[in-house]
């Protein structure tokens, strides 16, 4: 958190807000911090427990330099800097600004006292006040990074005194020690299925968010499910009294290396008296709540508690999409509580949000198209893409309304003193396996063998597709942004007033957005969608930004649906399906496809459909055969997928991928080719390939406006308009009915 979300950087703030509103945000954040320290001595904020940690006085000092150096100094007219020195004593890891005090020696800063740095956040808080007086206009962004910095350190305070009270003999409570909580029954841990596809995460509304969360992109998900609430403690025992903390195969490597070289044997803050396990708390020492969430473990241990459990930790994209359209409700700083307690009663997903940060198994890395934000502040966040693991979801000691469904915290895998927990993930998939090695065994059996390419789409293919998005030479996500964007005007004048926007496919898209916003006099937005679970999230997250919209989804299969919602009738419609999706679709797949929208949307309906365009055979070959080779390993691990769930035994060695133009279809083919004569089983059955044969693993038509035109012309459409881009070549019609 301190070291590196602090300075996570900025995005755009939309919504404006008065002097008097903008003081008294400010005000309240300044506030909190301070209460925090109320049951706290001199001493205690100075000490220094171990190097992650910090002293309470350094955080408070800490985030004043914050405001004084990024806002005040260049900002408020006559402003005197309180004492030159504080910005080595308080600064924490921006280069740019000079040298700073080492941070396992923050707790050697005996001076400036506690007073004098109280002092110091009453003249910064002076000044402050003084300057919000003008407005926060030309800052406002400034502002909201320096108040949710703050608030992180907030947190950091609890952590980090929690450690610093665990090392007394002591064992003294930071807050009024609380009775053992009455014994309740948690019912057995059930799961939630979602059912993937193309769906989208990170941060893309109004408001604020760090620059980690950006930009919102496209992801790949299998089916999955998630664990409908967090590990209990009483869960994690049953997992040590079977030798969990023993059993090498459990572990990652390093992770027993770990356990091996600390001793671990439980849980941070866990020890083992005489009266059974006790945990220290902000409460004290106290005895271990079965029912209650575990906290204070590893990446390491969730990890190997998800093995044991036959389950896996969930990705940080399957958590912010089964998140997305839930309330961020929950176990928060100021709900009463500084310690998590135990799931509610009830169905479906529950702590999602608050009572522990949930460990996800994804690495902390950029998302496709991050920028830092310029300048000093946007100097921690990137640097610290590396060796980290991503958290979501809060915590008991997380303020409240300071986390959204798409922010991302991060820790080291070895780390225990904040607040994380454990939520397992499954793969949905796995229970469909007889449907795989039947599909599998149809396909191997084929002539030209063939496989559909949805079987792609494991956690191992699903990372790989993240990866592929962000590759230079993998252009249709972005060109197609990019050319909605400009087009935005011009495509928002053929929209009549009052119309119903339907839309085939992921709803509350970047592109669906784009067009919402471009065209204001859209009165109705029916997203179609297999998964009511995406459907849910999509229409949730329209209703929120969009709250003068009516929107009305449609649980359906988009080639299939027959009838538009009720909330449609009497509007003019307009189709919209972006993405050239179309192009996985055989040209009479897509002129069926075509024929059956026709119908569904009416006469006289408009339809804005994106396709990708026919271009150099070498860029679009390129786009399907990145220099990298990432789209190699995602279509060789098709192979490691059949030997992994259908007992087969390819040599992934002995397979090329190839990626052909075929002119005559006018498509991009993907296909598996054996280097070898060789004979593979799987599935129960041995199939032979000879040398040179290819094992077909996808296509992806590409399209001239005037070929599409015609297409459509055959379901009854006809072309009214188009944009195109020159280069790379990608166009949106409009058809007419």
């Amino acid at each position: 958190m301190e070291r590196s979300n602090e300075a996570a950087g900025l995005e755009s703030r939309t919504e404006t807000q008065t002097a008097d509103e903008a003081l008294r945000r400010y005000q309240a954040v300044r506030q909190a911090s301070e209460a925090l320290t109320r049951s706290l001595t001199p001493e205690d904020q100075l000490a220094q427990s171990m190097p992650d940690a910090s002293p309470t006085k350094w955080h408070l000092a800490h985030t004043t330099w914050f405001f004084e150096t990024f806002l005040l100094t260049s900002r408020l007219a006559g402003y005197r800097v309180f004492d030159p020195r504080f910005g080595f004593l308080f600064n924490s890891y921006y280069e740019a600004l000079g040298a700073r005090q080492p941070r396992p020696a923050r707790g050697l800063i005996t001076r400036p006292s506690l007073d004098d740095v109280l002092s110091y956040r009453a003249h910064v808080d002076e000044g402050m006040a003084r300057l919000l007086a003008q407005g926060a206009e030309g800052f406002a962004d400034l502002l909201d990074l320096g108040l949710a910095h703050e608030q992180q350190h907030q947190e950091l305070i609890l952590m980090d005194i929690l450690h610093l009270f665990a090392q007394s003999p002591l064992h003294p409570a930071y807050a009024p020690p609380r009775a053992a909580p009455a014994p309740v029954a948690v019912a057995p841990l059930a799961f939630v299925g979602f059912d993937g596809g193309l769906v989208e995460i990170g941060h893309g509304g109004p408001g604020f968010a760090f620059d980690n969360e950006t930009p919102r992109h496209k992801v790949f998900l299998g089916p999955y499910r998630l664990a409908d609430r967090l590990v209990t403690n009483g869960e994690w025992q049953a997992f040590m009294a079977d030798g969990g903390y023993r059993r090498p195969e459990l572990w990652l490597s390093e992770g027993w290396a770990t356990v091996q070289a600390e001793g671990w044997r439980a849980p941070f803050y866990w020890q083992d008296t005489d009266a059974g396990w006790m945990a220290m708390s902000l409460h004290g020492l106290r005895p271990i709540d079965p029912a209650a969430p575990v906290t204070h473990v590893s990446f390491y241990e969730a990890e190997a508690y998800a093995s044991w459990a036959g389950a896996r930790l969930p990705t940080e994209a399957e958590w912010e999409h089964a998140a997305a359209g839930l309330p961020v409700e929950g176990r928060f700083l100021g709900a009463g509580r500084i310690d998590p307690t135990p799931a509610p009663d009830g169905d479906g997903l529950r702590q999602m949000f608050g009572d522990a940060w949930e460990w996800t198994r994804s690495a902390y890395s950029p998302y496709p198209g991050y920028r830092p934000a310029p300048g000093a502040v946007g100097e921690y966040n990137g640097k610290f893409m590396a060796g980290q693991f991503v958290l979501r979801g809060g915590a008991c000691v997380t303020p409240a309304g300071h986390v959204r469904a798409s922010y991302r915290n991060f820790f080291y895998p070895h780390q225990r003193w904040m607040f994380s927990g454990v939520r397992l993930a499954m793969d949905a998939a796995a229970e469909r396996g007889a449907t795989f090695a039947e599909d599998v065994v149809e396909g191997l059996s084929k002539p030209q063998k063939s496989l559909p390419p949805k079987y792609f789409y494991d956690a191992e293919g699903s990372r790989l597709f993240e990866a592929i998005c962000e590759l230079a030479e993998y252009y249709p996500t972005r060109t197609e942004i990019a050319l909605l964007g400009g087009a935005a005007a011009e495509i928002s004048q053929v929209i009549p007033e009052g119309a119903a926007l339907v839309e085939f496919g992921s709803g509350a898209s970047v592109k669906t957005r784009i067009v919402l916003d471009a065209a204001p006099q859209v009165a109705v937005y029916a997203p179609i969608d297999i998964s009511r679970e995406a459907l849910a999230d999509a229409a949730h997250a329209i209703n929120q930004d969009y709250p003068a919209l009516t929107v009305a989804p449609l649980a359906e299969d988009f080639t299939r649906a027959l009838q538009l919602p009720a909330a449609v009738d009497g509007h003019p419609v307009v189709g919209f399906f972006p993405g050239s999706t179309i192009g996985n679709f055989t040209p009479e797949e897509a002129r069926s496809f075509l024929d059956g929208a026709r119908r569904l949307l009416g006469q006289g309906a408009a339809f804005l459909v994106g396709i990708d365009l026919v271009k150099p055979q070498a860029e679009l070959v390129a786009a399907y055969d990145d220099a990298l080779g990432v789209t190699a390993a995602f279509n060789k691990n098709l192979l490691a997928r059949m030997n992994r769930e259908l007992g087969g035994d390819f040599d992934l060695e002995a397979f090329a991928h190839r990626a052909r133009w075929n002119a005559a279809q006018s498509r991009v083919e993907m296909h598996l080719e054996s280097r070898r004569a060789q004979a593979v089983k799987v599935a129960g059955r041995t199939f032979d390939f000879a040398a040179g044969e290819t094992l077909h693993t996808e296509n992806s038509y590409k399209f001239t406006v005037e070929g599409f035109a015609r297409l459509a012309a055959e379901a009854g459409w006809r072309l009214e308009r188009e944009w195109a881009s020159a280069h790379p070549a990608f166009a949106v019609v409009l058809l007419r009915a």
